[in-house]
């Protein structure tokens, strides 16, 4: 059996993040092992809510399942999530090896950023004699960002020059924030530092870009410094001076220390991989660097990328269009399907969407609430192949986390992202062996699309189910002022959404079948049939005057038993005995007749699986009744 491995991040860092899985998977070559990349896509400016739905991901996993816990602190600097995590895996006996941050006792593998950050702030003030520089920083609470930071400041209190550190400007990892900042600079015709450094590369190529914009060129009036040496900034102009991590390095590492505390090493040990600081075009060492080869590289991908692109755009508009366009859950769920199972060459042959089991219920009725932690027990499945094959049941439980999943077969990535609005969860979606579609940003685009358009479509046919509803249908009985077929289903939707949360109280359903209502019609009109209707629901509305009673048909009612009522449900049942007439089918009946039989049964809880399991039992129990009373007759 293969062993399983659980990692955690966000996914704005995918460059460096898939260098590090790809280091991981390469030292897992001669083991049997999975890795279940829990992913989300969390900002810093997000709402509370939206940061909370997408990292309800996190909690998706019973830590106890696992044979270790990967934290890529790179990209999850949110500490509250960090320390949950880290309390789980304890809990559950796990061990734990923490990327880019520390925690006591906990195995870590990092980069000596502060040595390469030094090297860097050398090379800038002995090479290129810059006096003075402003860092672009991440967050405050970012341990890369700040143990950056930490470095330029001891160089320069180290070399007497303090002073030479003229701001520090944090940016929440923001692109647009450094564009913001430096366009208010140059608009309020501030002097421009001799460098900037910023805490990753993104960051410097959009200071070299937005610089450019207001007239400055880099190097040749502006020096900027990055971190992390990805593809892009390479292959950038100018090419960015940056910082090499050696993220693959750093995943082998992190793999075998992983195998080495399986096999009885101490837990807490701690490993740093050397950073190398990498010159470039944009601090003026166009001689230090050859970035022409990856250009070309890059320019040779380019078609192919474009061409996926195109498809992929064409494919998530297919989605929305198919999506919207049905008039019910029930052809939303059948067209998702046949879509992706006609053509799914993006998404491939594993790939799941897996919903919650209330999000179609709550289409139907507002009150219904999704969950805003965890996953239910059972989800919902929409669309589910793995290696080709269908998974063919309708539910499937949560903890396992992914349908027909084969732990014998060989190594695999795998990557769960949430789909959520605000804080409510949907469910959450699986891609198989998708490095190239991580380090994109592809999975954030399907992920954040299929997420918009099952929100549009859920509030967009809750909307016309309400004015359909406001329009063409009244939720009580005319005849006899009680609440009608269509306010029992929303009734027992309710219920349902309640069974299937685990949330459910105590009820039971009461079915009663009014006696002889076609023989008074058939012999004293259908005036002298509704008078008797009316009498009939008085006494089941007295009797059961704690609990809804709904008509369901002619002669058929129901009420749904709780609190007092369902406690005292035997002795009601024979009070409404005692207040009703002989059963009789000889007239003339008395004008007081009234004549009902009555079955109820009680929800059983992880008996029943839904409310019609209830209704089933009361309503076979209801025509014993009856046939009873009409045996007594004879």
């Amino acid at each position: 059996m293969k062993k399983k491995i659980a990692v955690f991040t966000t996914g704005w860092c995918s460059e460096i993040l898939s260098q590090f899985l790809t280091g991981m998977q390469n030292a897992l070559e001669g083991e049997k092992a999975d890795i279940f990349l829990f992913l989300c896509y969390p900002t810093h400016v997000d709402t509370l809510a939206m940061k909370k739905g997408e990292m309800n991901i996190y909690t998706l996993p019973d830590l106890h399942d696992f044979d270790g816990v990967f934290i890529f602190g790179s990209g999850l600097d949110y500490h509250d999530r960090v320390d949950d995590i880290v309390a789980r895996s304890r809990e559950a006996g796990v061990p734990v090896i923490m990327q880019g941050a520390k925690r006591d006792g906990i195995s870590y593998v990092g980069s000596d950023n502060y040595l390469a950050t030094k090297a860097m702030c050398r090379h800038l003030f002995e090479e290129h004699g810059v006096r003075n520089i402003t860092f672009f920083a991440g967050t405050t609470d970012s341990a890369d960002s700040e143990l950056r930071l930490k470095a330029v400041r001891d160089y320069l209190e180290e070399n007497g020059r303090s002073e030479d550190l003229k701001e520090v400007f944090y940016t929440k990892w923001e692109n647009v924030a450094v564009t913001r900042h430096l366009n208010e600079l140059c608009a309020e015709g501030r002097e421009l530092p001799d460098a900037f450094i910023c805490a990753n590369d993104g960051l410097a190529m959009e200071t070299c870009i937005t610089l450019s914009r207001n007239g400055y060129e880099v190097p040749r009036d502006v020096l900027v410094c990055g971190y992390d040496h990805i593809d892009d900034s390479q292959v950038f102009d100018p090419s960015i001076a940056s910082v090499d991590q050696c993220l693959t390095e750093m995943g082998s590492a992190a793999a075998k220390l992983w195998l080495d505390i399986l096999g009885g090493a101490e837990q807490g040990v701690s490993q740093v991989i050397p950073c190398k600081f990498i010159p470039g075009d944009s601090c003026g060492c166009y001689e230090l660097r050859n970035s022409d080869r990856m250009r070309r590289r890059k320019g040779r991908e380019a078609f192919s990328v474009r061409a996926m692109t195109t498809y992929f755009n064409r494919k998530l508009n297919l989605i929305d269009s198919t999506i919207l366009s049905c008039l019910t859950y029930e052809d939303f769920k059948r067209n998702l399907h046949r879509l992706l199972a006609e053509n799914h060459d993006y998404e491939g042959d594993s790939f799941h969407i897996l919903l919650e089991p209330n999000f179609g219920l709550s289409i139907y009725d507002p009150n219904i609430r999704l969950k805003t932690k965890g996953y239910s027990r059972q989800l919902e499945v929409i669309y589910s192949t793995e290696d080709g094959v269908r998974y063919r049941e309708d539910r499937f439980p949560t903890s396992e986390l992914i349908p027909n999943y084969d732990s014998e077969g060989p190594n695999h990535l795998y990557v769960f992202l949430p789909l959520h609005e605000a804080d409510e969860a949907y469910g959450y979606i699986i891609f198989r062996d998708c490095m190239e579609k991580v380090e994109n940003h592809f999975l954030h685009t399907y992920q954040s699309r299929m997420g918009l358009v099952f929100d549009k479509f859920r509030h967009a046919l809750s909307l016309d189910l309400i004015n359909k509803r406001l329009l063409d249908l009244m939720r009580r009985d005319p005849l006899t002022n009680v609440s009608n077929r269509m306010a029992y289903e929303d009734k027992e939707k309710y219920i349902q959404s309640k069974i299937n949360s685990e949330t459910a109280m105590p009820f039971a359903i009461a079915m009663f079948d009014v006696n002889n209502l076609k023989l008074i019609n058939d012999s004293m009109g259908h005036d002298a049939g509704d008078e008797y209707l009316i009498r009939a629901c008085h006494l089941i509305c007295n009797i059961f005057k704690h609990s809804p009673v709904f008509r369901i048909g002619g002669d058929e009612f129901v009420a749904v038993l709780s609190g007092d009522d369902f406690e005292d449900r035997e002795e009601l049942k024979e009070d409404l005995k005692r207040h009703m007439s002989p059963y009789s089918a000889k007239m003339p009946l008395p004008s007081d007749y009234v004549s009902i039989a009555c079955g109820i049964s009680v929800y059983r809880p992880g008996a029943d699986m839904s409310v019609q399991d209830v209704v089933k039992r009361a309503d076979e129990e209801m025509y014993r009744v009856k046939a009873e009373m009409k045996k007594v007759m004879q």
